[in-house]
């Protein structure tokens, strides 16, 4: 499969212009030894597909003449990850692995029993860290868009989100299975999957979220890490949706 790009600046890109590779994306193009005259893909992150070939190559800047172009369409319903945050590296595997399974937003939250608390300051380097882990894995998953970041969210909000989105929350010890949920791909509304931290939710935020109408289910049997529950559920939601 060819190497991927992504480069917002390609928006516009059309077949027989070229486009210009630099920085991170030139250096990538390096470390995987891409050749003058193989074939290669870019994309701007929104949709634009390019298919192209390599007619100028050095070590900080790569050449590619665009052949094709192709517009995807952004994926309906869009589902998002509301993943606890944890500690050691388990959020970030999550955020990873979800990626590349085809998520379409993440928000980090700040759950009540998240031993990785995020001040101002760590907020803002966390997002960016997260955005930077999103950015290599939509690169990894030759994904057309790329999946948003959004701003550390809190209990309240995520109940509220709720009027407007199906909310599905991620609980061991729920009765109702993930498997019963009904994945209605007519209806265009978020489908938005709580995740909580390794200590799990807390009682009360269970009943803010039963309260505000969302879905308290379980993935099965077995309790699973924080970094590997929201993908398994994710790879759960895209075959009920068919994406995959």
């Amino acid at each position: 499969m060819p190497l991927h790009f992504l480069l917002p600046e390609a928006a516009d890109a059309q077949p027989g212009e070229s486009v210009v590779l630099t920085g991170a994306e030139a250096h990538h193009a390096a470390v995987r030894r891409l050749r003058a005259g193989e074939e290669v893909t870019v994309g701007d992150g929104r949709g634009a597909w390019l298919s192209g070939e390599c007619v100028g190559l050095s070590p900080r800047k790569v050449v590619v003449r665009i052949t094709s172009r192709s517009e995807i369409p952004p994926p309906s319903p869009r589902i998002v990850l509301v993943q606890a945050l944890a500690k050691g590296d388990r959020d970030e595997l999550a955020v990873q692995a979800a990626t590349e399974l085809g998520v379409d937003e993440i928000l980090p939250w700040q759950a009540a029993r998240s031993v990785s608390r995020w001040d101002a300051a760590k907020t803002e380097k966390g997002r960016a860290r997260w955005s930077a882990i999103v950015r290599e894995a939509a690169k990894q998953a030759h994904r057309a868009w790329l999946p948003e970041v959004g701003p550390l969210t809190m209990t309240a909000e995520l109940a509220g989100r709720a009027a407007a989105s199906r909310v599905v929350v991620l609980e061991p010890s729920a009765t109702a299975r993930l498997t019963d949920f009904v994945f209605d791909g007519a209806d265009t509304s978020d489908l938005v999957l709580v995740v909580g931290p390794e200590g799990g939710i807390d009682s009360r935020e269970l009943t803010a979220f039963e309260r505000s109408g969302a879905s308290i289910v379980r993935l099965g049997d077995t309790v699973l890490r924080t970094s590997t529950a929201g993908p398994a559920a994710l790879a759960v939601i895209s075959a009920a949706l068919h994406r995959w």
